[in-house]
């Protein structure tokens, strides 16, 4: 094994004994020689390659020069062919490196034609892809012996450089449209048949659902808002809705909260029972009556939580498969974007590691076919701008990287005016207790502005109309003690000018 190492010419910094080291690493000399002949005799033959092969896929040092040049003529628009290869290397100062014009012609003579350079190339790949995963997994063997090394951080760096070289690899060949057209005309009777016309899945809140006809599926849709506007509280309550309400299967990555402190908000939530209450315990008789008869519906509901803290993208990626294979999930749902990270892989800076995360949310959303909603902060600048429209968050607040608003299918904020301190729009009407989801980008659609109900106490959000019903409902009970009839809820009944009714 010394003597194999040694007439490798390749030294390590940690000798490593490694049993594979004397065998062959995996290679096909003569289909590389077949493969430059044939693009050197058919003008044709690079398009068929060129998105299979790059230069690096050569085992051959010689080979690879040789298509680089070729890569190089391609690219200038310039005729391929042997004498214009030829001209090439010497420009480029590898003519007599890989053999001088006497080894081109070689390799012009050696094959027909160009019919199977399809086949000979995608086998030259596999061989490359091969020998990646060899050199890959030989670095990660020398570093496990390493007892200096963190394994965690191993890890980390291990599956970040195994999905670097999975996405350099993995192409995707084109589909004629007819396939298309069919789950397209699939998607539209879908929604024909839903009453509500929807073609996504339901958040529970049936103005966002309106304009957004549901989320999408492989839409990335980014929910973005200062602190303490209730990204959190939003996310359940429409987590909630889904998973309880319709039967969705959801999985909650919380960076941010432990499960038990994101299950004790779901409970804030479904129960009604304020937060300080269900954390020191103290709750009389009829709340614990209450959280006995409404926790009930948190039981078997398809909601599964994550709390992993510095969660990577590579690691969400094989947890979000198998939630969607095993559970059948069919929404991601991330708290919050900045605090993950895509470890194992370098950058510059955390405006590069930010455009990875969403670039790598997008990619995933289109692998799973499901909507992927994360969480984003807002940076400060909605805090300096003055006035009741300064307030209202915008695009160009999305905090650390203007890829996310790129990567986005569809971005909406969370606005909350009363905690500015703003209690009135501008024609009188109360804004206490009241959220504006803003879509401010929707690629696919309309963008807009939806208000829902937003009970702090409780950490929920809620439709306007449903709010209204229950305190006509309330009202109703305590005057008198006989249910009276509630009226529909509608705009009309909402902007009727009563002083106590609630802005739409």
């Amino acid at each position: 094994m010394a003597e194999a190492r040694k007439n490798t010419g390749k030294s390590r910094q940690t000798p490593v004994v490694v049993p594979e080291m004397g065998r062959l690493q995996p290679q096909a000399p003569e289909l590389e020689e077949a493969v430059l002949g044939a693009l050197m005799l058919e003008k044709d033959a690079y398009s068929i390659v060129s998105e299979i092969l790059k230069p690096e896929c050569f085992y051959e040092k010689s080979h690879e020069m040789i298509y680089g040049a070729i890569v190089d003529l391609a690219i200038s628009q310039r005729p391929v062919d042997m004498l214009t290869v030829i001209e090439q290397l010497r420009k480029r100062g590898e003519l007599d490196l890989i053999g001088g014009p006497f080894y081109i012609s070689q390799l012009t003579g050696k094959v027909a034609s160009s019919a199977h350079i399809e086949y000979h190339a995608r086998i030259i790949a596999q061989k490359y892809l091969a020998r990646e995963l060899i050199t890959f997994t030989a670095n990660v063997q020398g570093k496990a012996f390493d007892e200096t090394i963190d394994v965690e951080d191993l890890m980390q760096e291990a599956e970040g450089k195994l999905f670097e070289i999975s996405q350099r690899n993995v192409k995707k060949d084109v589909t004629q449209i007819n396939p298309v057209i069919k789950d397209a005309m699939e998607l539209l009777q879908k929604a024909a048949n839903q009453k509500e016309g929807l073609s996504g899945l339901r958040t529970g809140f049936e103005a966002l659902d309106k304009i957004t006809s549901g989320w999408q599926n492989s839409d990335l849709v980014i929910i973005a808002a200062r602190p303490a506007m209730g990204k959190t509280a939003f996310v359940l309550s429409m987590a909630k809705n889904m998973a309880v309400n319709h039967n969705i299967p959801v999985a909650l990555f919380s960076l941010e909260m432990s499960n038990v402190q994101l299950v004790n908000r779901l409970i804030v939530n479904v129960c009604e029972i304020p937060g300080e209450k269900i954390k020191s315990g103290r709750l009389e008789s009829y709340e614990w009556e209450q959280l006995d008869f409404k926790i009930k519906e948190l039981y078997d509901a398809p909601i599964f939580v994550d709390d992993t803290p510095s969660l990577s993208v590579f690691e969400l990626r094989t947890k979000a498969r198998r939630l969607v294979r095993e559970h059948h999930v069919k929404c991601l749902i991330i708290d919050y974007l900045q605090l993950m990270n895509a470890s194992g892989m370098s950058f510059g800076s955390r405006e590069q590691e930010v455009s990875t995360i969403s670039r790598s949310l997008k990619g995933l959303a289109k692998e799973l076919n499901i909507p992927i909603i994360a969480l984003s902060q807002l940076n400060r600048g909605v805090e300096s701008r003055q006035g009741v429209e300064g307030k209202r968050p915008q695009l160009a607040d999305l905090r650390e990287s203007g890829a996310i608003e790129q990567d986005a299918d569809m971005v909406c904020f969370i606005h909350r005016p009363e905690y500015y301190k703003i209690t009135e729009d501008e024609r009188g009407n109360s804004l206490i207790g009241l959220a504006e989801i803003i879509i401010s980008k929707h690629r696919n659609g309309a963008t807009g502005d939806v208000r829902l109900r937003f009970k702090g106490e409780f950490a929920k959000f809620m439709n306007v109309e449903e709010d209204v019903q229950i305190r006509e409902f309330s009202s109703s009970i305590n005057n008198g003690g006989a249910m009276q009839p509630i009226p529909p809820v509608g705009e009309d009944f909402l902007n009727q000018g009563s002083s106590n009714e609630v802005p739409f």
